[in-house]
């Protein structure tokens, strides 16, 4: 919401005659107060609510350096021929089907087209994440049990 829309708010409930609206859409909250009769001139309380609460853990991956002038390392070579796999949905990264249960796959391990790599949950809705290529299991990204976003890096697999 802009600054024009909450201006046309402001005039539209003063002229209404109201004298306390309160509107919430999304993480905004506005409350406007008008004085009634004795005072036209209303009073405007915009409140910004925080998206993500402070108990819940953030993965932070940094993102890889592509300047051109650093001469490339033998680990910089390497890694450009590692595919990443990335989350295609926002949610919850699980290494394991259930509490109880192992891991789908582990840093070493071989793995085929198809083969279930962790799942994300969203809204209540375990979604299986599987490769696209074959491969080796070079690292995890990714914490078990941490919120991931949308193409965030999970895995990267080595291909030869």
């Amino acid at each position: 919401m802009d600054i024009k829309e909450i201006q046309n708010l402001i005039k539209f409930v003063a002229k209404s005659g109201a004298s306390e609206v309160k509107l919430e859409m999304g993480d905004i909250k506005i409350t406007i107060k008008t004085g009634g009769d004795e005072r036209v001139e209303p009073t405007t309380i915009v409140q910004q609510v925080p998206s993500l609460s402070p108990s819940a853990p953030v993965a932070v991956v940094p993102a890889p350096s592509a300047t051109p002038d650093v001469p490339a390392t033998p680990a910089a070579v390497e890694n450009d021929k590692l595919i990443t796999v990335k989350s295609p949905i926002i949610g919850t990264f699980y290494r394991k089907p259930s509490p109880d249960k192992p891991t789908f796959v582990e840093v070493g391990q071989e793995i085929n087209e198809g083969d279930v790599l962790c799942v994300v949950e969203a809204m209540k809705l375990f979604n299986e994440i599987e490769s696209e290529v074959r491969g080796k299991i070079v690292k995890i990204l990714v914490d078990d049990s941490t919120p991931v976003e949308f193409d965030q890096p999970l895995f990267l697999v080595d291909p030869s």
